[in-house]
C-alpha cells in the first residue's frame, strides 16, 4: 500500500555509517548464514520464540511433514532448533534474520530512506542503541500480545521491520512535514512524512485488530506498532542535547 522511494536529505550532515552497516549486517545474514531464506534450521535457531522468552529456556520440537493441501505435495518442515546461546538474546539476533527476499528488500528500503535522518539527529552510538532498543521492545511486544490473546507461543519471529518501525516513529515525531516520495496507492507522489507514516501506522493497527495474539498473515503486527510506539516515546530522550 505504502512504499517509499527517497526523502529529503538536504540538512544531513552526517554521513549514515552505522545505518548502512546495519543494513550490510542483514544482507550478510540473510544471503550467507540463511541460505537467502532457505536454511530454515539456522532461522528457527535463533529466531525469537514467546514460549522461550516467557519461560527463560530453550525448547526444542521434531520436525514435521507438511502436506501442501493445494498440490498434495509433502515436505520436511523443521522444528524449533537448539539455541547454543540464551534465549534472551534472540531478541537481538532475530532483527537481522529476514524471511524471505521481499521480506528483506522492503525493510532494507524503508531503513534506507527514514534511518539516516534519524542517525543524523541522533549521532552514530545514541542511533544504534536507539535502534537495537527499539528492537527489543518490539519483540517483546509481540510476545506480551501472544500471552495476552493465547496465541501460538512457539511460532517464531524474524525481521528487522520491528526496529525500523522505531525508526518510523522517531522520523514522524521529529520531521512530521517533510516531503517524503511514496508510492501510495499505486501512484507515485510526494507527501510528508506525517501522512506517509500515520498511513502506514494506521495500517498496522488495523490489520493486527484482525489476527490478536497471532502473526497474521505471517507478518507480527503487535511487533510493528510497539517498536513504532517505542521510537515514538524514546526519540526525544536520546535526541536530549544534540542540535
Amino acid at each position: 500500500m505504502i512504499f517509499p522511494i527517497g526523502d529529503d536529505n538536504a540538512d544531513r550532515t552526517l554521513f549514515p555509517t552505522v545505518n548502512y552497516l546495519i543494513i550490510l549486517v542483514n544482507i550478510f545474514v540473510f544471503v550467507f548464514l540463511q541460505d537467502l531464506g532457505s536454511n530454515i534450521k539456522f532461522t528457527y535457531t535463533y529466531s525469537t520464540v514467546p514460549a522461550e522468552i516467557i519461560t527463560g529456556k530453550d525448547i526444542v520440537t521434531e520436525d514435521r511433514i507438511i502436506r501442501d493441501p493445494e498440490t498434495g505435495e509433502r515436505y520436511e518442515m523443521p522444528g524449533l532448533q537448539e539455541t547454543p546461546i540464551s534465549v534472551y538474546f534472540t531478541l537481538f539476533t532475530s532483527m537481522f534474520m529476514h524471511g524471505g527476499i521481499a521480506h528483506i528488500f522492503g525493510n532494507m528500503i524503508f531503513l534506507w530512506v527514514f534511518g539516516d535522518n534519524i542517525e543524523n539527529k541522533l549521532g552514530h552510538l545514541r542511533y544504534l542503541i536507539f535502534y537495537l532498543l527499539c528492537g527489543v521492545l518490539s519483540s517483546l511486544s509481540q510476545v506480551f500480545s501472544t500471552v495476552m490473546f493465547n496465541g501460538n507461543a512457539y511460532v517464531p519471529s524474524l525481521g528487522a521491520s520491528g526496529a525500523i518501525s522505531g525508526v518510523l516513529g522517531g522520523y514522524i515525531l521529529l520531521y512530521p512535514r517533510r516531503r517524503v516520495r511514496v508510492i501510495l496507492f499505486n501512484i507515485l507522489t510526494v507527501v510528508p512524512a506525517i501522512v506517509a507514516l500515520g498511513l502506514w501506522f494506521a495500517f498496522q493497527v488495523i490489520s493486527g485488530l484482525g489476527g490478536l495474539g497471532s502473526q497474521s498473515g505471517g507478518v507480527a503486527y503487535a511487533a510493528h506498532v510497539g517498536g513504532f510506539l517505542a521510537g515514538f516515546i524514546l526519540i526525544k530522550v536520546f535526541a536530549l542535547g544534540r542540535a
